[in-house]
């Protein structure tokens, strides 16, 4: 991957936003070539430049037992499969399966193991990661050990103790916490360990996790590969086809599929994902440098700040440093104070729109942790995060600014 060169506004070059050439891309290069044409050609029926909705559920067989290349859309679906196609496109990889949802992509990918497997994880997940483990997989006889994968030692060491699959978040969530992909994919091959990368809150703009060594790339499509939080989704990129075979058959078998519609907005929206990724981390920088300035503020996360512990190896495998951003003001009071008072960051669940949000992961997106551990893990009651969005950053931080006022 080539050298990012970082400005002083938290950028990149973008000649270094590239991905694999791959003979299915027709030899482009570019990310953003890529993001708008890959499986995206004109429509050979009517030429239509955008690829068609197609919601048929059944397809038509010209004799019993002989389909063409459709039968049910479970199995596939035109309009699935041409965003499918390009997502696998933008992460590197040979294919993808897309899902209803991250959750359903997750639970896919931890589908691939035997019961009674041990899972190693990242410890500061998304709140719905470690439920989906403790309170469902774990009843299935599979064992998780739940490490700080930002601390590779740990993460090295948890991994020789045994493990079936390494499902790892960078930046996590929401401590925006980095691992290091390169190092952990070469203990997990040691170990003849799965490496699933979770790269929603970077997307295959910044972080192409199949190029650093992972097995599986994983999105949330619902947050920045959707981009207008209105569709949910999630999907699935590997760059071994005897693994990609395995997921189709699970993609089959299991049924968790994406809807055509929602599949349709996955291509609508790839066409601008290089410009929103842009912006998004433009804006997030900003406001990263005016958070640190705030006497209300205790500390800030964004792996573009010098000082943040991940920044070096950030700089190395990643080509930008993303949309979010989280700060401490102190205790839940202050953090209430400070949410209810914004006029234009939201607060709801989510992140990755083109819209601001903003979220209190202790009551919100990581409540189903218990107490205890998100205390450990450093999920504080005065931890607020921020989806910053491609808004005129001098309208996000005049909000910042007079929502920081209530917390004195």
């Amino acid at each position: 991957m080539a050298e990012a060169d970082y400005g002083a506004g938290g950028g990149y070059d973008s000649r270094a936003v590239t991905a694999l050439k791959r003979p299915d891309d027709a030899g482009w290069e570019g990310f953003a070539t890529r993001a708008v044409h890959a499986g995206q050609g004109p429509d050979p029926a009517s030429g239509a430049v955008v690829v068609p909705l197609v919601s048929s559920a059944t397809f038509a067989q010209s004799s019993p037992g002989s389909p063409g290349a459709f039968e049910y859309s479970r199995t596939g679906n035109p309009t699935r499969n041409a965003a499918e196609a390009n997502l696998a496109s933008l992460e590197g990889g040979v294919g993808a399966v897309a899902c209803a949802s991250g959750m359903a992509a997750t639970t896919m990918a931890l589908q691939l193991l035997d019961a009674g497997s041990r899972v190693v994880a990242t410890r500061d997940c998304y709140g719905g990661t470690f439920r989906l483990g403790e309170q469902v997989f774990r009843r299935h006889g599979f064992e998780f050990a739940w490490v700080d994968t930002s601390d590779l030692s740990a993460t090295t060491e948890a991994i020789r103790a045994g493990a079936s699959m390494v499902f790892v978040e960078t930046p996590t969530n929401p401590l925006l916490r980095i691992a290091d992909l390169r190092a952990i994919a070469s203990a997990c091959r040691s170990e003849g360990a799965l490496l699933v990368v979770d790269n929603t809150f970077m997307s295959p703009f910044f972080q192409r996790p199949l190029e650093l060594g992972a097995d599986i790339a994983l999105h949330s499509t619902t947050k920045y590969l959707n981009g207008h939080s209105d569709g949910v989704g999630g999907v699935l990129a590997v760059r071994d086809p005897a693994l990609l075979e395995r997921l189709r058959f699970l993609q089959n078998a299991a049924g968790a599929v994406l809807s055509p519609f929602d599949a349709w907005l996955l291509l609508r929206s790839a066409r601008t994902l290089a410009l929103r990724m842009e912006r998004h981390d433009e804006n997030a920088g900003r406001v990263a440098r005016m958070l640190v300035e705030r006497p209300e503020v205790s500390r800030v996360f964004w792996p573009g700040l010098p000082d943040h512990p991940g920044h070096a190896l950030a700089r190395e495998q990643m080509t930008g440093f993303g949309g979010m951003v989280s700060f401490e003001v102190g205790d839940v009071d202050r953090a209430r104070r400070v949410m209810e008072a914004f006029r234009l960051f939201t607060i709801a669940e989510s992140l990755g729109g083109v819209e601001s949000l903003v979220n209190h992961p202790a009551t919100m997106t990581h409540a189903s942790i218990p107490a205890p551990i998100r205390e450990e893990i450093g999920v504080t009651d005065g931890l607020i995060r921020l989806s910053v969005g491609v808004e005129d950053d001098v309208d996000l931080l005049a909000d910042l600014r007079a929502a920081l006022g209530t917390a004195a």
